[in-house]
């Protein structure tokens, strides 16, 4: 049976918490699960985004996320927060503006579309 919007929507913020609490084990991602950021993938399957997640050291410098805007579209959750850095110089951290796209099936992640806008916080 398909996943209704709710369901979608508390899956993507799973995701989101994972960012800040490094464990990834409650996201529902496919196996065959891939992220593009930048143009590149950043994300080859389910096992290595949850691997990224709980371990990865590019996610280690994140303090907080703003709550997510959420819009849905047929199988796809649309998600627009800020990630918070935890690092600061001279009282500024280096943030991004983030807007990602997750497209599901069957209830699971299957592709994840992120576009950052780094900008910096007082």
């Amino acid at each position: 049976m398909p996943a209704t919007d709710t369901q979608r929507i508390e899956a993507a913020q799973a995701y989101i918490d994972a960012l800040v609490t490094h464990d990834a084990d409650s996201v529902p991602f496919a196996p065959h699960c891939t992220r593009i950021e930048f143009g590149l993938k950043t994300g080859f399957s389910g096992n290595h985004l949850r691997r990224s997640l709980n371990r990865g050291l590019q996610y280690r410098v994140i303090e907080s996320t703003t709550a997510p805007r959420y819009s849905t579209n047929g199988d796809d959750v649309r998600a627009e927060y800020d990630v918070i850095s935890k690092p600061s110089l001279v009282g500024r951290r280096v943030c991004a503006h983030v807007d990602e796209t997750f497209t599901f099936s069957e209830g699971l992640i299957t592709h994840i579309h992120a576009s950052v806008r780094p900008f910096i916080k007082r």
